[in-house]
């Protein structure tokens, strides 16, 4: 039988039910069924149409349903915030409800008594809405007055949109597909009072969005940036660090030269990237990079005042207190209160006076360790921005602008104090971490330093900046002596701008290099570092400066002594290695020197057998080396090329032969990188220089005959048919990828082509073509290897 209308009027004239409070009772004689409110709840959610629905329900409904599921009045609030924040409405009671709230969702533990967290219920009664709602109202105009929310409430606001976020699932997501929303809080940021609340939130919601925002969308972007303070700055980078960066896919799939090759394409129809559009943008600032470099390079006792700084962390503490940075800064402040009597005391939120702080000079006592901590934590992000400046299009401009404001000279003087600064271990170690944990500050503001010095000396002139003056002068000597020209970077490096002191910052690295213990996580950034001030075309005195502070020995000693099992540092030391060894019989005479056993010899050739991905780059090198060499008339070099065990190895046949066979065998088109595309340009340095001694048919021959001592007929030249394939796709239209093969090779790229074309020649009976060696029942040439 269906259920009689509600009369109106009905129900004693205690407020009328609505259709969804009626639904949300209806059946069961009256009583609450709580499935029903949930479920419409939920679905408002999905809908949008949350706060539509909450508020439908009366507060008698409300508070008679809290008794039993334990809402912690949280419905209540939110009707009563609904009814008081709009137009013509007490503000001041709305923000009372506001604090009411912020601290009843600060409480993030569940209860025995309660199910779901209070940001939960907060949420599912339509909670985010309406604050985002409130945030985003327009400034309102009453006969001639302009109305806008006070910062206090904005702040309040954030607050608790921050604490939802955090404790419900789905909230950031939710927030970050409101585009306009996620636009307008930057502009928030030009509040002192919201700042923080504003970044961090803003941090959290970009963390979760599927597109990059592009800060060319931001409302007068140039003049919010330009307002910050330093220390507003190098939070904002935090931010910057995310609308910047390229967005990664997550799978590894995506990371082959099939995929990026392909995205290249894409790209180029498409136009720039959000995150190009953005690096763009943020370059268009007047002063926007020189205000990175005073930062980067600022010494802790010009940074912010004791006062303003304790400020700025009781912000932190009220709302961000499962930070690391504060875990970092709360642990060494109060070891050195424990051991200085020094005090630091943070007041209570409302407890402190006017500028946020009581004027008590015990509580304005900052250790130095402290302040030395919260600048490590503004450094890691300026830097990484300046590093991922520095890889963009605008590199050559970057460039410029950081050795006109002077960054590397003002880090080699940070260098001893800050960055490798010596530090006590409970000085380093967070709370739940070890020593070695890549969380710390101290190990990320290092990791995040050599990965700028990478980026700044590759494959650049102004790699020269890394030196002071008296070690420019120590190349020209080398140069000298050795009676070859000067390089023209050097002659042309303006010395106003290098390095100031006693040692250049690439003199420091090496030193702190040598000292790195065996299983340090460092070695592997410190040799990139380096390896990337010898890349590019080959220079005699930078390679004999390096070995002149002993860099071979301790390479060797790394790969051979200590027996490293690290595969990421070895490709790094090998790496290194041939960039030092490259053409330079001094060097070669050092190795002998040092491996001067055979036992020591068979350690270092297990070294590199062990993983030819990680070592080819070395052998290249020393194949490289062996054919200058051996067309050189001179008595150091003949004297070298018969004592040297890893020349003698490298010139016999067969040792090329294995070498050549493998480095095909393991790499495969759809599975070419980064890393290991190396292996294929080293098996065409084999095979070129095997063609300049017209020996490229026998190389053939005898890779046909190890496929078919291996059982595996047509396996291994259908697959080098198809890399060799898929290396013309790729080179011939990336310009820097063949500019750099010819400079690290010294061979010209249009002899890399021609070999190329030479072993793709469809002409069985060409003696230097591949399909020439392949039986034709085994003949696989013409696969499609593009990206599906």
């Amino acid at each position: 039988m269906a259920a009689a209308p509600v009369a109106a009027g009905s129900g004693a004239g205690r407020g009328r039910r609505s259709a969804a409070t009626v639904a949300a009772w209806g059946g069961w004689g009256g009583r609450p069924r709580p499935g029903n409110i949930l479920l419409q709840l939920r679905q408002g959610q999905l809908t949008g149409r949350g706060l539509v629905r909450a508020v439908q329900f009366t507060e008698t409904f409300l508070t008679e349903r809290d008794k039993q599921s334990k809402w912690s009045g949280i419905p209540q609030l939110l009707l009563k915030l609904h009814t008081t924040s709009h137009l013509h409405s007490d503000f001041v009671e709305c923000q009372n409800i506001l604090k009411a709230m912020a601290f009843v969702t600060e409480e993030r533990k569940l209860t025995q008594e309660t199910t779901y967290p209070n940001t939960y219920i907060f949420d599912l009664f339509g909670g985010v809405d309406l604050l985002v709602e409130i945030l985003m109202r327009p400034t309102i105009s009453i006969r001639g007055q302009k109305l806008k929310i006070s910062d206090e409430m904005s702040k309040d606001c954030l607050s608790i949109l921050y604490n939802t976020c955090v404790c419900t699932e789905g909230v950031t997501k939710r927030l970050a597909e409101k585009n306009d929303f996620v636009i307008f809080l930057f502009t928030l940021m030009t509040s002192k009072k919201t700042f923080l609340q504003t970044a961090t939130l803003i941090e959290d919601i970009l963390g979760v969005k599927k597109e990059m925002i592009r800060l060319d969308e931001v409302p007068n972007l140039s003049s919010l940036v330009s307002n910050f303070d330093q220390q507003q700055l190098a939070n904002f980078c935090r931010i910057l660090a995310v609308t910047i960066s390229e967005m990664d896919t997550g799978n590894d799939d995506k990371h082959t030269l099939l995929a990026k090759n392909a995205q290249q394409k894409k790209s180029l129809s498409l136009g720039p990237s959000a995150a190009e559009i953005n690096q763009a943008a943020l370059l268009s600032i007047p002063g926007f990079v020189e205000r990175l470099c005073k930062l980067a390079t600022r010494k802790v006792s010009e940074s912010t005042g004791t006062a303003s700084f304790l400020q700025e962390l009781e912000e932190w503490y009220t709302w961000l207190d499962n930070a690391l940075v504060l875990d970092a800064l709360m642990r060494v402040a109060n070891e050195e209160s424990e051991h200085n009597q020094a005090s630091i005391v943070f007041p209570p939120p409302g407890a402190s006076e006017e500028n946020g702080l009581p004027h008590t000079s015990a509580r304005t006592q900052l250790p130095q360790s402290m302040k030395i901590m919260h600048e490590i934590m503004y450094k890691l992000e300026v830097l990484y921005v300046l590093c991922v400046l520095l890889m963009g299009r605008q590199r050559n401009q970057v460039h410029r602008m950081i050795a006109e404001f002077k960054l590397i000279p003002g880090l080699n003087n940070l260098f001893d104090k800050l960055i490798w600064r010596k530090h006590s271990a409970s000085a380093l170690v967070l709370h739940g971490h070890n020593q070695n944990c890549d969380c710390s500050p101290d190990i990320t503001l290092k990791i995040q330093f050599l990965r700028l010095l990478q980026s700044f000396s590759d494959h650049h002139e102004n790699k020269y900046l890394l030196l002071n003056n008296q070690e420019l002068n120590e190349l020209s000597a080398i140069s000298l002596k050795a009676n070859i020209p000067e390089v023209e970077a050097v002659l042309n490096t303006d010395r106003s701008l290098v390095c100031d002191g006693k040692r250049g910052l690439l003199t420091r690295l090496l030193q702190v290099m040598k000292k790195e213990p065996a299983e340090s996580s460092f070695r592997f950034w410190q040799a990139r570092a380096v390896e990337s001030f010898l890349r590019g075309t080959t220079s005699y005195a930078d390679q004999m400066f390096l070995l002149k502070r002993g860099l071979l020995e301790h390479i060797l000693y790394c790969i051979v002594d200590s027996e490293c099992k690290s595969r990421d540092v070895l490709q790094s030391y090998f790496d290194l290695l041939g960039e030092l060894m490259k053409f330079n019989v001094d060097a070669f005479k050092r190795f002998n020197k040092y491996i001067n056993t055979d036992a020591k010899f068979q350690v270092f050739l297990k070294q590199i057998n062990s993983s030819l991905v990680d070592s080819n780059m070395l052998v290249r090198c020393v194949t490289l080396s062996l054919d200058r060499f051996e067309n050189q008339v001179d008595m150091k070099v003949a004297e070298v090329l018969s004592e040297c065990r890893l020349l003698a190895y490298i010139s016999q046949v067969p040792t090329q032969m294995s070498f050549l066979f493998r480095l095909i065998n393991i790499i495969h088109v759809q599975t070419l990188t980064q890393e290991n595309v190396s292996c294929l340009n080293t098996s065409l340095v084999i095979l070129m220089l095997a063609r300049r001694k017209e020996r490229l048919p026998l190389y053939l021959r005898l890779l046909q005959r190890m496929e078919h001592s291996k059982k595996y007929p047509g396996f291994l030249l259908n697959n080098f048919h198809n890399l060799l394939r898929f290396w013309q796709q790729h080179y011939l239209h990336k310009d820097k990828d063949s500019t750099c093969l010819e400079n690290s090779s010294c061979i010209s790229f249009s002899y890399w082509k021609e070999t190329v074309s030479i072993l793709l020649n469809p002409d069985r009976q060409s003696p230097s073509a591949l399909v020439s060696y392949i039986e034709e029942p085994y003949m696989d040439i013409d696969r499609d290897f593009t990206e599906e």
